[in-house]
Parts: C-alpha cells; structure tokens; sequence
C-alpha cells in the first residue's frame, strides 16, 4: 500500500471551545444555518478543519469524542476498554443529540458516529444543520496519520494498528458518511485553509438549508 506524500492538514488535537460571537463575515453568508457538523474517517482533519472553520466563523468548536470524554472523565480507549463499544455508542448518541441543540457550533463527529442508524437519523432530521464530509483515500488518510504519529503530542489511533482491519473498516462506513452528508470536500489535495475555505464555498453555494 502506497501512502505518497501529500499537503497534510495540521493533527487532530482537542481544541478549548471559544465563545460564539456569530458576527463574522463568514457566519452572515450562512445566515440560515446553526450547525456545522463534520465527519469523516480518521485522518481526514475534522478536528483541524472544524477549530478553523469555527474560528472563522466567530462559532464554538467542539470535538465529539473529547465531550465525552469530559462528561465521563475517562478517556475514549479507556471507555472501550472498560465498558465495551456498545456502551460507548450509547454515550456518543447522547451526547450528539445534546449537541445539536446548540446554536452556532461546528461539531466534528467520530469516526465510528454515523454507523449508528439513530445518530444518521438525528442528523439528517435536524432542523438547520449542514453535514459536510472531509473525504480522501484510505492511502491518503494513513499517510496523514502516520505523520501525525511522529508527534508525541498526537492523538493515539490504536484502530491502526491493524491496516486490514482499518481499511475494512473505512470502506464499511464511507457509504453512512456519503449517505447523511449535504456536501462532501475532497481534501486529498487540500492543504488546511484550504479545506476549510471549500467548505464555506459549498455551504454558502447550498440550495436551502438542512
């Protein structure tokens, strides 16, 4: 498997929230929208893309696995270790439907979130809120983590560990991420302003808001 070298967004880190002004000349050009909510596979810069974009935009940031990860005080590896998925996926649906009731927040998802019928479900029928996928290729996105990992400071994906596994995994949950997604961002290319200056582009190009 070839993983070439590629602009590569800045890594997957948490992100203290800042407070949503909703002021800003990007936020007006979205005037009917209250929510951005990214997803995508890991590696695909949800998280770096999404503190951007809501910078941009004067909104609140947050990462859906590190709010839970607050609300329960233990880590996501530590949850599944602990607890099992099952549980985990039962506080990740909790926590997005609390989520989505707030205004002027860009939201990235985990990359697991969408397999979950009831979290495509609440996403797809809540009221102005705009699903953008961050796509690229499964080579793509382990080149991209594969660098992040040289940083100790990077968020651990043990999901790598086993590539087959990995990319079995990425193909099974691609169709949910093109499924609930208003607009889909091919980032292969992209380096990070740019992604997120596409992702304003397609949004502010929508027919009506979600």
């Amino acid at each position: 498997m070839s993983t070439a070298t590629l602009p590569l967004p800045t890594q997957e880190m948490p992100t203290k929230p800042k407070p949503a002004t909703h002021q800003t000349p990007a936020a007006r050009a979205v005037p009917d929208l209250h929510r951005i909510v990214l997803t995508g596979f890991m590696g695909s810069g949800k998280t770096s893309a999404g503190a951007l974009l809501a910078e941009r935009l004067g909104w609140t940031f947050l990462d859906l696995d590190r709010e839970i990860e607050a609300r329960h005080h233990r880590t996501v590896p530590q949850i599944f270790s602990e607890s099992g998925e099952a549980h985990f996926r039962r506080l990740e649906s909790a926590a997005l439907a609390s989520l989505l009731g707030q205004r002027h927040l860009v939201l990235a998802l985990g990359g697991g979130a969408p397999e979950e019928l009831g979290n495509r479900l609440l996403l797809e029928q809540t009221p102005h809120t705009a699903v953008v996928y961050l796509s690229a290729s499964f080579d793509t996105l382990v080149a991209r983590c594969t660098t992040q990992a040289a940083d100790p400071a990077s968020t651990a994906r043990p999901n790598l560990s086993d590539l087959t596994l990995a990319e079995h995994r990425f193909h099974l949950r691609r169709p949910h991420y093109e499924r609930i997604a208003a607009h889909t961002i091919d980032t292969a290319s992209l380096t990070l302003a740019q992604t997120t200056d596409a992702i304003l582009v397609a949004l502010q190009k929508r027919r009506s808001p979600r």
